[in-house]
């Protein structure tokens, strides 16, 4: 038991950072609806890039909550199932969907990961380390641009991903403060801040791929 919460606390602690990085990148991300040809973009952007605290601090420790809250998110559901001495009968209880299926939405968040780091995160490593190129930095904006603007099944993937991290986050948000005993039960102003939280990240990441979608 014991083990069991405190595996649960290290995962909602997880989480927690990785909802504070989420609001740095969305908010780094809402500077490319700037009209101003992507500049303020570009800069932010090539400060993140090239910035040795941000790639070879920051970055690592970015990675390693991501590899570990997912981690230890399957650990935590293969300990729940393998505990059941039969499944749950969901049609019976009140619990939400969302509640039931949080290693599901995880995964489908995951698969989404995959793809932002193949369109964005790969080819910096690309020409950054391995072809060793100067990275014109005002291109960041043009190559944000290129991967939605008429890509419909692209924008549609990440449009999708969004709204299940926006569940996900709704979710996970009121789990997480119960696990580190922010609360004992779930209370109005921790609802409240899920759902303008969860809202604000998923509806916010769902308008920059709209918005260079249709730019």
């Amino acid at each position: 038991m014991q083990s069991s919460i405190i595996k649960k606390v290290l995962m909602a602690l997880s989480g927690i950072f990785l909802m504070i990085f989420l609001i740095q990148h969305l908010s780094i991300n809402l500077t490319s609806l700037i009209p101003d040809d992507g500049k303020t973009f570009n800069k932010i952007s090539h400060f993140m890039g090239y910035n040795p605290i941000v790639q070879f601090i920051l970055q690592p420790i970015l990675i390693f909550g991501v590899i570990f809250h997912f981690a230890m998110g399957l650990i935590l559901e293969y300990e729940n199932r393998r505990a059941r001495k039969q499944k749950y009968a969901y049609y019976n209880t009140k619990s939400s969907w969302i509640s039931r299926n949080m290693i599901i939405t995880g995964l489908v968040i995951l698969s989404f990961l995959m793809l932002h780091f193949y369109d964005f995160w790969i080819p910096e490593i690309q020409y950054k380390y391995i072809d060793q190129e100067v990275h014109n930095s005002s291109k960041y904006f043009h190559e944000l641009q290129e991967k939605f603007h008429g890509q419909t099944i692209r924008t549609i993937l990440y449009c999708v991903s969004f709204i299940l991290l926006g569940l996900h986050l709704n979710h996970g948000l009121s789990s997480s403060a119960q696990s580190v005993g922010a609360v004992k039960k779930q209370n109005k102003r921790i609802r409240l801040f899920a759902n303008i939280y969860s809202f604000s990240i998923s509806s916010g990441f769902i308008i920059v791929a709209l918005y260079h979608y249709f730019a």
